[in-house]
């Protein structure tokens, strides 16, 4: 057994939430998989989810073509689409999770299992800004939200990051009893709040991230939604410390 009771080589499943991904998935399944093959991994990918959260084209068919399981969540959210591939991944050891858009890279999977395999932390996130990231890929919207939610968490829960990206690995079950309620764009940002809350570690290590392929991003690359967005991240950061859930009907739409 390894580090809190995981088995010497853990399971692993990779959840990718995703609406309207057509020109993406398919190769973002490609390259999931084929980092499941990569020598000397440390763990048994058993699964990858594509959760599609009602989208409009051929996500789901390209993602099943592409060797992925799809789950469908036709209920918006993109929290709700995180949640519903968890639950669906079974009982694994791990979760990864990445966006549907390429933009994160899986052949950097091993660099963000080392530390929660070595015992050093619970929670471990793929920093864009300690990395590197393509021009374009990061608007400044993004960078001003990443850097206020950071400094929120910080003084908040102590806990410091540079950046709430999409790409992280958890145990299962430590996510499952994180009691996660922000169903739309706060999801990240929570998850490291109530991860501080229960006395989880958690590391930052850094990643790539590219443009995203298919176009325009449907939050960042439009101005009313990524404000819409931001509030909604505040908001999580602000309800977690305060121990309170999201009101009801009034989440935003991914």
């Amino acid at each position: 057994m390894s580090d809190r009771g995981l088995p010497v080589r853990p399971t692993l499943a990779v959840v990718i939430p995703a609406l309207d991904e057509e020109a993406a998935i398919g190769g973002l399944v490609d390259e999931v998989l084929a980092a499941g093959r990569l020598p000397g991994l440390p763990v048994d990918l058993v699964a990858v989810l594509v959760v599609d959260n009602g989208s409009t084209d051929r996500t789901p068919e390209r993602a099943t073509a592409a060797g992925a399981r799809v789950v469908a969540e036709p209920r918006r959210g993109y929290g709700r689409a995180c949640l519903s591939g968890v639950l669906a991944a079974g009982e694994v050891d791990l979760v990864a999770l990445m966006d549907g858009d390429r933009s994160d890279v899986p052949a950097e999977l091993p660099a963000l299992l080392a530390p929660l395999l070595a015992g050093e932390a619970d929670l471990v996130v793929g920093s864009r800004t300690l990395g590197s990231h393509e021009p374009g890929s990061l608007l400044p919207q993004q960078l001003v939200g990443n850097w206020v939610a950071a400094r929120l968490l910080r003084l908040l829960y102590g806990v410091r990051v540079t950046d709430i990206g999409p790409f992280r690995v958890i145990r299962r079950a430590d996510l499952l009893g994180l009691g996660m309620a922000e169903m739309t764009y706060g999801w990240s940002v929570e998850m490291i709040a109530r991860a501080a809350r229960a006395g989880l570690r958690v590391r930052e290590v850094p990643v790539t991230y590219r443009k995203r392929a298919g176009g325009e991003s449907k939050v960042s690359g439009n101005l009313r939604a990524s404000t819409r967005a931001g509030y909604r991240i505040i908001g999580a950061i602000l309800r977690t410390r305060r121990g309170a859930a999201p009101t009801a009907g009034r989440e935003v739409p991914r």
